[in-house]
């Protein structure tokens, strides 16, 4: 059910909101004092709680406190969330005081500073990159951790990662568009498909759902489109979705170098199953594409399908390699930061609305197994047993001591 919430600006429409738990005020047995600070890892441009989802924890007696700025790289001010019923702390010290800390990236070793025992730190993990010394900080101080992106909701998908895969697959092709075009360093070209002039060729290497978002904005075009991936599953999920006329195929390099060869947008969004994505498209391949197409390798952050990828920024996103034009930056979804602030917001108001309802985190992660396989740290014991295994650390079994509050 959706409902058009007013309070991200007093006397304008916000955008819709499909959170059923906003229709109604419900008498909690649990007040929550939640903080969200102000992201400072690098170009991180989104924020956990957009103002309407914050004006529905207040009106319920809910306690937000937000660093002054936070909102500000997605478009949401100060003002409209002190409207919305938010405290405006000027300082992280004040905000690292609330009993739960909501945000975007893992915690910087000053932040984890400013944390006290007990608790409950909802963020990223991003455990490729993480620090040991870091997570033993947060294992001293008997922090509850929560890792966004390994949270399963009741259907078993993680809705954290799929809303921003959806997100970065639509904007690869938004962004190849801009791309081709004069406006930047393109071959003056329109992406899509008219009457009389042969169609943009669009090549997607990965059917899942960024490649699944990518393969739609691109036919909603008019774009002629192939979809390559080795999950045969995958395959068919996206061709009986789309329909025949859209060309499927498993990862040969002899077919991937023929489709390269006539292709004007590459977009990799191969992940596979280890830490480090695959590499698809050789630097061979790459030299055989016409000059001035462009190449979004949303797999960058996992080091790329393409092996002429190299990092780069939102202020400098591209460069030219072959005459070919790679766009590496790594998460996407924070250059729409605003949508995925709602996107975000979607996800993290109901669970932390169910998680009042139910009295507390314990309770929670007692009846939930869904957050359980999110949660890493329970009282500073480690319960992710990829973590145990990379650092060495002894491993406690969450199911059962989610058991232990029956």
């Amino acid at each position: 059910m959706s409902k058009k919430l007013q309070g991200d600006s007093p006397g304008t429409a916000t955008q819709t909101e499909t959170l059923a738990q906003m229709i109604k005020i419900n008498h909690r047995n649990h007040s929550m004092n939640i903080g969200i600070p102000k992201e400072v890892t690098f170009q991180e441009n989104r924020v956990p709680l957009t103002p309407s989802a914050v004006q529905y924890f207040t009106a319920n007696g809910h306690k937000i406190t937000m660093e002054a700025g936070a909102g500000r790289n997605a478009n949401f001010s100060d003002n409209q969330y002190s409207e919305a019923g938010a405290q405006i702390a000027y300082s992280n010290k004040e905000v690292y005081e609330c009993d739960i800390i909501l945000k975007i990236d893992p915690p910087t070793r000053k932040e984890i500073e400013l944390m006290h025992p007990g608790q409950l730190l909802l963020s990223a993990l991003q455990i490729n990159q993480l620090d040991e010394v870091l997570l033993r900080m947060m294992m001293d101080k008997r922090i509850n951790a929560i890792a966004y992106e390994f949270l399963e909701d009741d259907s078993g998908t993680l809705p954290i990662i799929r809303a921003m895969s959806e997100i970065a697959g639509t904007a690869s092709i938004l962004i190849a568009a801009e791309y081709l075009n004069n406006t930047h360093i393109g071959k003056g070209e329109l992406l899509g498909g008219f009457a009389g002039v042969p169609p943009t060729q669009v090549v997607v290497i990965g059917a899942g759902a960024v490649g699944e978002f990518a393969t739609k904005a691109a036919l909603g075009l008019g774009a002629n489109v192939k979809v390559f991936d080795n999950n045969m599953y995958r395959l068919r999920r996206i061709q009986n979705y789309f329909g025949f006329h859209l060309y499927t195929s498993t990862i040969h390099p002899r077919v991937i170098r023929s489709a390269m060869e006539s292709a004007d947008v590459v977009i990799g969004a191969l992940s596979g199953k280890s830490a480090r994505a695959p590499v698809v498209v050789t630097e061979e391949m790459v030299m055989q594409m016409r000059a001035n197409s462009v190449m979004i390798d949303v797999a960058i952050d996992r080091g790329g399908n393409f092996e002429t990828s190299e990092v780069t920024t939102h202020e400098r996103p591209v460069f030219k390699k072959h005459d070919v034009i790679h766009y590496c930056v790594p998460n996407i979804a924070s250059r729409v930061s605003r949508t995925a602030s709602y996107a975000l917001s979607n996800v993290f108001t109901p669970m932390l609305d169910e998680m009042g309802n139910l009295g507390g985190f314990a309770d929670f992660l007692r009846l939930k197994p869904g957050v359980r396989k999110g949660t890493y740290l329970f009282k500073g014991s480690l319960t992710n047993q990829n973590l145990a295994n990379k650092f060495g650390i002894r491993f406690h079994d969450i199911d059962l001591m989610a058991g232990m509050f029956l």
